[in-house]
Formats: structure tokens, C-alpha cells, sequence
């Protein structure tokens, strides 16, 4: 059989390279069925971590990097829960995760893949899709990293919720088979089909489509979350957020910390940023901005991991007055590589070398999400290296926590089948496809494991609060 798990996953093939013989996606799931023997399904559900683990040393490290007025609001937002907290632990994870053996079977990974970084966005023909919307941790790893993030974060909203133990059990078991059945139907399929293949929001709540399938809660979630999807444009940002002075310039208000000037310095070169991503823009994009002057920046803080790093609002504005919010985001190592050891291809370490890790994230999102926003960029810069995006562009998602206990199971499996469609990009999905199987020993295995780490998360959270001084905003039940 056709080697398919070479040892060091910088090893790629050149597709231009002339013709190879290329392992059959049979001889692929024959690979990863043999896995078993190494790796059983049922090992999966052991939680192993380092003998001299120190998550709060992984976070401390982080925070070196950030913005230093900016690290005690980090601390903030993380300790507002534990599910709060575990959002901001995809460092702390990769390293347990580096800590066990996996399957070798490496694909490119979201690096963060819990519940709230799935969600609705504009695609460019102003479709709504649902899909992954965080890469800044993109990379490539062992493709259960991503599922077993997944499931921790179930079992930890549901436990945040205070959700009966039964409901998240059901919850995973059906997300992990749902994981299952959608990579194999993928690997089933060829490349291109495989490559163009999406999930479209407002489709499926159409006849004879999966909406058939759902309770009428979940329909009525999913009609909720579209429409408050729909709101939230760029022009509705900008009314929000934006005032038009005495001459018709727009101007950003400002919210401290959460909104704030840049300082002269860094207002002048967010300037010569927004030049410098134009380069890296296609010619469409070049000339849509020949449109636009800039009329603002101001400092933004988003997210609650991503609190510190350095995130910029560039607000453009046309001789109509009508606005376009530019965000752009710093970029640092994927904790994939940093503290999970992942060797990453070569071609990725070149084009960072050259383009730095905000062309990582823009290549990595383009390979995962089904369809990406078309003014993505990338930049490099003296002090950082940084993505830019559209501000708000039908950006939205679903409040698991929020949800009644079938609506709650029903996203989970959703937000499983989109991981499955992204990890199938990557030729080493149907090895993966083929050690999962149908899903149900594995997900019994990651059930167990997921309780297991739900309770290594919330410890660490509570020391985490306790070193911090910010106190637990939920009940020490509700933490474990």
C-alpha cells in the first residue's frame, strides 16, 4: 500500500512536479482504519497532559506579547465564565494536546474550532453561509485537535448553561457522528466537488431541505440568528459606531477601552497600512478603493483570547458619504506550531517568512471556509504583522449557551458537519475518515475525554481567577 502518513508533514507534494502515482481514497481509509491498531478509537477517551503542565505560565507568556494596558481587560472578559475562559485557552490546549499521542494524519486545522467560532457571514454574491469565521490560529495538525476543541467546548457550554449531563452526552455523540458521516461523504466526492461544496443558511430553510429535519425550535433559532445576521452590515456599523462632523466627515466615536484614538504614530501608520495591504489585494479590490478617501482610525478591541493584540478600524468614506470599515488584526504564531510542536509544510514557513503570519491566516481561511471575504489581505510591518477583513459584513452567530437542549444538539452537529467540510480540503481527510468510521466508538471515547478536559478546563479557571483577583462569575457547580 501507498504510504499516506509520511512522518514529517512539511512533506508536500508538487503538483506540477509531473505525474506520480497518488494513493486511491480507498487505499487512504485502508491507512487510517490501520491506525487503530495503533491508536485505538477507544484510547481517545484517555486524558493525558504534561507532568509539569502550567497553564497560567502559557497565558502569562501570551500576555508578554500584547498591548500591556490592554492585558488586564484580557483577564477581565476570561473570567467572566468558564466557558468565557476556555475561549481563550487554544494555547493551553494545543499544548495539552501535544502532550498525548494522535493519529499523524495532519490536515489544515482552524486551531480554535469551539461553538462560537462558527457563525454567518456575507459571501460574495451577499448570500448568507454558515461556516468557521476565526483562523487566527489556522494551521496544520492532527485533524482530531480540531473535533476534540469542538466537543470540550460543547461539554463546557453545556455545563455554563447548567444542561443536563444526558442533553450535552447526546449533544456530542450526535456531533461527532454527524463529523463522521459528513467527512466520509466528502472524501466520496471529488477535489473540486469537495472544494465548492457549502453550506448556504437561508437555503436550508427551504422545502426538502435539512430544515425537514429539524424541530421547530432549532427552525426558529436558526430564523432568528439569520435575521439578526442580516442587520448587521457594514453600513449599520457605521451608523453605530461613526458621527458626521460639521464638514460631512464621518468620525469614529470613541468608547474607551473598548473603542480609542491611536496615537499620532499609530494613526499615521495605519495610513501606510492600508497602502501597503493594497498590494497584496486582487485588482478588483484595488479599484473598488480608488472610490474611497480615509477618514478615520481609531483602536478597537474584539474578541476575548485576542484581547492585547493590536486591531485597528480604518474607516473610508466616498464623496456620497456612504462608509466602509476596514479592520485590520495582528497575526502571531499559530498556537498550533507554538505550543502543539506542529511541524508546518514548507511552503507555509516560506510564504511567512516572505509575507508574515498574516498571510497565514489569509491562506488558511481561504482553504477552510467555503467562500471568504474578497477584501481580505495580508500585511508586513515594522512591529507586526497583520490580516485585514471587512468590519461587519452580515457577521453573526448562535449563542449556544442560550439554546433549549434539541436546538442546542442540532448546532453542534452543524457546527461538526462544516468542520468536516473544511478538514476535507486536505488530502489526509479520508485517512482520518477511514480511523473515525460511522463515529460511534469514537464519540463515546471523545464524550469521555471532553468530560474529562471540561474538568482540567475549569480547575484551570479557577486558578486562573484566584491569580488574577477577578473572582468566579459563576458558581463552583456550574464550573465543574
Amino acid at each position: 500500500m501507498t504510504d499516506v502518513l509520511p512522518s514529517d508533514p512539511a512533506q508536500a507534494r508538487d503538483p506540477l512536479g509531473g505525474w506520480g502515482s497518488l494513493p486511491s481514497t480507498a487505499d487512504r481509509i485502508a491507512a487510517g482504519r490501520a491506525l487503530r491498531a495503533r491508536l485505538p478509537r477507544a484510547g481517545q477517551a484517555e486524558l493525558r497532559v504534561s507532568a509539569d503542565r502550567d497553564p497560567l505560565a502559557i497565558l502569562a507568556r501570551q500576555n508578554g506579547t500584547r498591548l500591556q494596558d490592554l492585558v488586564p481587560l484580557r483577564a477581565e472578559r476570561m473570567s467572566q465564565s468558564a466557558f468565557a475562559f476556555y475561549r481563550g485557552t487554544a494555547a493551553i490546549m494545543a499544548a495539552d494536546l501535544a502532550a498525548a499521542p494522535h493519529t499523524g494524519a495532519v490536515v489544515a486545522s482552524c486551531g480554535d474550532a469551539h461553538v462560537s467560532n462558527f457563525g454567518f457571514y456575507a459571501s460574495p454574491q451577499r448570500t448568507l453561509v454558515f461556516d468557521l469565521n476565526d483562523f487566527d490560529e489556522a494551521g496544520w495538525a492532527p485533524w482530531e485537535w480540531d473535533l476534540k476543541r469542538l466537543v470540550a467546548s460543547v461539554v463546557i457550554a453545556g455545563r455554563a448553561s447548567a444542561r443536563d449531563d444526558l442533553a450535552t452526552g447526546r449533544a456530542v455523540r450526535s456531533a461527532v457522528r454527524a463529523y463522521a458521516r459528513a467527512l466520509r461523504r466528502a472524501v466520496g466526492a471529488s477535489p473540486t466537488a469537495r472544494y465548492f461544496s457549502h453550506l448556504d443558511a437561508e437555503a436550508g430553510l427551504g422545502a426538502g431541505s435539512g430544515a425537514a429535519r429539524m424541530d421547530e425550535g432549532s427552525r426558529k433559532v436558526l430564523r432568528a440568528a439569520i435575521a439578526h445576521a442580516r442587520k448587521r452590515t457594514g453600513e449599520r456599523a457605521a451608523k453605530k459606531l461613526t458621527r458626521t462632523d460639521g464638514t460631512g466627515r464621518r468620525r469614529f466615536v470613541m468608547s474607551p477601552p473598548t473603542m480609542a484614538p491611536l496615537t499620532p504614530a499609530a494613526d499615521a501608520r495605519a495610513r501606510s497600512y492600508l497602502r501597503e495591504y493594497l498590494t497584496t489585494a486582487e485588482g478588483d479590490v484595488q479599484q473598488l478603493m480608488r472610490h474611497y478617501a480615509l477618514a478615520d482610525t481609531a483602536r478597537r478591541v474584539v474578541g476575548v483570547g485576542s484581547v492585547g493584540t493590536r486591531c485597528a478600524l480604518v474607516l473610508l468614506q466616498d464623496g456620497d458619504g456612504n462608509p466602509l470599515i476596514m479592520q485590520s488584526k495582528e497575526a502571531g504564531r499559530s498556537v498550533l506550531e507554538e505550543f502543539g510542536g506542529i511541524d508546518q509544510p514548507i511552503e507555509l514557513q516560506a510564504h511567512v517568512a516572505r509575507y508574515g503570519q498574516g498571510a497565514r491566516v489569509v491562506a488558511l481561511q481561504r482553504i477552510l471556509q467555503a467562500v471568504s471575504d474578497p477584501l481580505l489581505g495580508h500585511l508586513r510591518a515594522d512591529d507586526a504583522d497583520l490580516y485585514v477583513r471587512q468590519f461587519h459584513d452580515m457577521k453573526g452567530g448562535i449563542d449556544a449557551e442560550l439554546l433549549d437542549d434539541e436546538p442546542f444538539a442540532v448546532y453542534a452537529q452543524a457546527c461538526a458537519v462544516i468542520l468536516a467540510r473544511a478538514h476535507s480540503q486536505s488530502p489526509s481527510a479520508a485517512v482520518a475518515s477511514g480511523y473515525a468510521g460511522r463515529g460511534g466508538e469514537l464519540g463515546e471515547a471523545l464524550l469521555e475525554w471532553g468530560r474529562a478536559y471540561a474538568d482540567l478546563s475549569a480547575a484551570d479557571y479557577r486558578a486562573f481567577c484566584a491569580a488574577s483577583g477577578t473572582g468566579e462569575a459563576i458558581s463552583p457547580s456550574a464550573a465543574t
